[in-house]
């Protein structure tokens, strides 16, 4: 009965000791966690009254809360009683062997700081990236959503792409736009290249500054080929090529002017035994 009573009085006098550490530890974790929260949103307003780029913002965020919890945490411990300086030793150690064990989210991480800060492309831009091409929704901490054009969501992470060639669509207002367009060797080759002029002359969307070319550019195997190269805006650039196309067809029609397509001769050979 003494040892159980001097168990009982241990365990009251550690409760009286730590009981109101521990409580207020507790108190305090909850509303900072209540306050870290309201923070962000106020954060997140500022930044968008500030018109700060969308893909900034959401890294931002994401780093300010992680910042703000470790801070918590490290508050809450010191009112608990935990020495800073071996808290902080262990927080190190752990630091350590988590950084060896997650060396690829960290290489993710150091990509996604690099494509915020040199900005290669920013949400909304239309890439070819990672061996992917579609529109950029999102700039996370460790990985860059994108969504293709047949709507697929692909999430690639940041420290491949920060490391591999990148083609951004939408960086430039206007685009060059490359087509071919072969004609048989018996048709007149000069009314066919104002047949292709008129056709770029009558699209609005074409520009004139630069100015369109078109020119024979090889003397094929079984046509005469000209390139077509109309500039336009970017935003114009696959309605103008498909239709582009199909005008081509349907004037070289009118005109009587034939598009050819490969055609190989056999001969026939008979021979008496």
């Amino acid at each position: 009965m003494e040892g159980l009573q001097t168990y009982s009085d241990k365990a009251m006098e550690l409760l009286m000791s730590y009981g109101p550490k521990l409580l207020m530890a507790m108190v305090t974790l909850v509303i900072g966690l209540w306050i870290i929260r309201l923070l962000g949103k106020t954060f997140s307003k500022g930044m968008e009254r500030s018109k700060i780029d969308l893909s900034l913002r959401s890294f931002l965020l994401s780093l300010i809360r992680i910042i703000l919890k470790v801070m918590l945490v490290i508050s809450v411990a010191s009112m608990i009683g935990i020495q800073m300086t071996s808290f902080i030793a262990i927080l190190g150690a752990a630091g350590l062997a988590v950084g060896l064990a997650l060396q690829g989210s960290l290489a993710n991480f150091a990509g996604g700081v690099l494509i915020l800060l040199f900005k290669p492309y920013k949400v909304g831009d239309f890439v070819d990236a990672g061996g992917h091409t579609g529109t950029i929704k999102e700039i996370q901490i460790f990985n860059t959503i994108m969504k293709t054009p047949d709507n697929k969501t692909i999430i690639i992470p940041n420290g491949a792409l920060s490391n591999g060639s990148i083609t951004n669509f939408s960086t430039e207002s206007i685009r060059r736009i490359d087509m071919t367009f072969g004609i048989a060797y018996s048709d007149n080759i000069k009314k066919a290249k104002e047949t292709l002029e008129a056709i770029l002359k009558g699209d609005s969307r074409v520009l004139d500054d630069p100015a369109p070319t078109v020119a024979v550019s090889e003397l094929g195997d079984s046509s005469v080929n000209f390139v077509v190269r109309p500039w336009c805006g970017s935003a114009d650039y696959w309605g103008l090529y498909f239709d582009i196309h199909e005008k081509v067809k349907l004037e070289f029609d009118k005109a009587g002017i034939s598009i050819p397509f490969p055609q190989q001769d056999v001969h026939l050979y008979k021979h008496e035994a």
